[in-house]
């Protein structure tokens, strides 16, 4: 997961060598996401009827080749080919890796091995621009270093995925390249949508750090280090792993609640220190952000698994994350739009406000519901 943020504090780089603005950062970024989703829609299911490791390898293998296309130089077209492969990589392999953690779990401990994988997942995302930033800022060829680095880690990670035994009997599964239904059941609707709000307010948090906050800290507090950049993000996905430590000790109800209100109040700390300039008010934005939407995923992706039919949970679990990617593009996107249009620290706060109005109508929407 690593190489799913690793171009973050590079961004500002690239606007300079590239002479693009924020728009095509934020459209860069989108291609990420698209990635994802392509890659849970049709491949969603492949390693229930392939095997885990059958997966796995492809999957690493695309992680390689994304990074080895962003050492392309001076291509516009390579940093957009390079994100929709760390998506697709990523789409694949997240799921596949975490079922097979499960699958290994030992017995009654299944629970653990999942919120280890989450874990790993978000630390992974949140380590990827604290070296990236390390690299660029303390050791030179700041735009070749950190994916060179990255295609060495993902062949390492692809030996011990290799040993690893295959947990799965296969023998026999047809295999099927349909793509995953999308859908969701009356039964379940009212948690889908309020969980789905809360999930959409966290991964725009989410997005709105690892594709504008590079811009915010060079153009608005005149910090070029690229370490620093890193760090920022890194507060936000740190803090997120704890929200989704703390969560796994909560019921459901009150995590997903308690979640919301840490984004109403995260985000809006967010809005505030863009608008004094203020790092240090950036990173307690950031940190408690995190919580709130490390603890609104989790929560809300438990309440929506435990409300669906068993018979349609990967149907309803694919509708809410394909949620969670739109959510992580598209407000993105209007916000780079906006930052043209009205300059980056208006742009900033208004998404501040929206997002936090999202995160308290999802607070709201899921007080009337009940939840398994």
């Amino acid at each position: 997961m690593l190489g799913a943020t690793l171009p973050t504090p590079l961004y500002p780089l690239y606007e300079r060598e590239l002479g693009f603005g924020q728009i095509v950062v934020t459209l860069i970024f989108a291609a990420y996401a698209v990635g994802v989703a392509a890659a849970l829609i049709f491949f969603g299911r492949l390693s229930d009827q392939l095997g885990r490791r059958a997966v796995l390898l492809p999957g690493l293998a695309l992680a390689a080749v994304s990074s080895a296309v962003f050492l392309v130089p001076d291509s516009l077209t390579a940093l957009f080919v390079g994100r929709v492969l760390s998506g697709l990589s990523a789409g694949i392999f997240t799921a596949t890796a975490t079922a097979t953690l499960v699958d290994l779990a030992p017995e009654g401990r299944q629970a653990r091995y999942s919120l280890v994988a989450a874990c790993v997942n978000m630390l992974g995302l949140g380590l990827g621009p604290v070296l990236a930033g390390a690299l660029a800022q303390f050791a030179p060829l700041p735009l070749f270093l950190p994916y060179a680095v990255h295609i060495v880690l993902v062949l390492l990670v692809a030996i011990g995925a290799y040993l690893v035994a295959e947990p799965l009997d296969t023998t026999g599964r047809s295999v099927s390249f349909a793509p995953q239904k999308l859908g969701v059941p009356a039964e379940v609707r009212g948690v889908f949508v309020g969980a789905a709000i809360a999930g959409f307010a966290g991964f725009a948090v989410l997005g709105l750090f690892t594709a504008v906050s590079p811009a915010f800290l060079t153009q608005v507090l005149r910090i070029e280090n690229h370490f620093v950049s890193g760090l920022v993000v890194f507060t936000l996905l740190g803090f997120s792993t704890l929200g989704q430590i703390a969560s796994s000790r909560l019921a459901l109800r009150p995590a997903l609640l308690t979640g919301c209100v840490g984004l109403v109040i995260g985000i809006l700390v967010v809005g505030l220190s863009v608008a004094v300039a203020s790092l240090w008010v950036l990173l307690a934005g950031a940190a408690v952000a995190g919580v709130g939407q490390g603890m609104s995923f989790r929560a809300g992706l438990g309440a929506v698994n435990a409300g669906s039919p068993p018979e349609r949970r990967s149907e309803v679990a694919s509708s809410f994350f394909l949620v969670l990617y739109v959510a992580i593009s598209l407000p993105v996107i209007g916000e780079g739009i906006l930052s043209s249009a009205i300059g980056l620290v208006t742009a900033a706060v208004v998404f501040s406000v929206v997002v936090a109005v999202l995160a308290a109508i999802a607070f709201v929407s899921l007080l009337r519901v009940r939840m398994s």
